[in-house]
């Protein structure tokens, strides 16, 4: 795109922004809002109250959560070792997932249940 050309178009924009600006203010709901919002703001000023504690006030129930969300990060819980001994072959298996190979031989061949019940959880 030449200069000109993006000179031009960002006038065109400008232009529509200030049509569709215009519009809002002459919207009788904007003005409400903005009224409301004024007179909050003075409200809170007028008690030394601050939007946080406008919300807890409001809705005490968001603020617990929300607390507790912030001071408690989820972190993801490892997975232990288990460790599978098969009695029939006498190997051992070290895993902490049950995509191991030679487990899932073990489990086509036995059955899970029983390749569970040779488990052993390590930590």
């Amino acid at each position: 795109m030449s200069l000109i050309s993006e000179f031009r178009a960002t006038e065109e924009a400008i232009k529509e922004l200030q049509e569709h600006l215009q519009a809002l203010q002459q919207d009788g709901k904007l003005q409400k809002e903005i009224e409301f919002e004024q007179n909050l703001r003075n409200l809170m000023g007028q008690y030394s109250k601050s939007l946080p504690d406008i919300i807890a006030i409001l809705d005490p129930a968001s603020t617990r959560t929300g607390r507790a969300a912030k001071t408690a990060p989820t972190t993801k819980r490892a997975r232990k070792v288990k460790q599978y001994r098969n009695p029939h072959t006498n190997d051992v298996i070290e895993t902490k997932g049950g995509n191991h190979k030679t487990l899932k031989e073990w489990k086509a061949k036995w059955g899970s249940d029983e390749v569970e019940s040779w488990a052993t959880v390590l930590g």
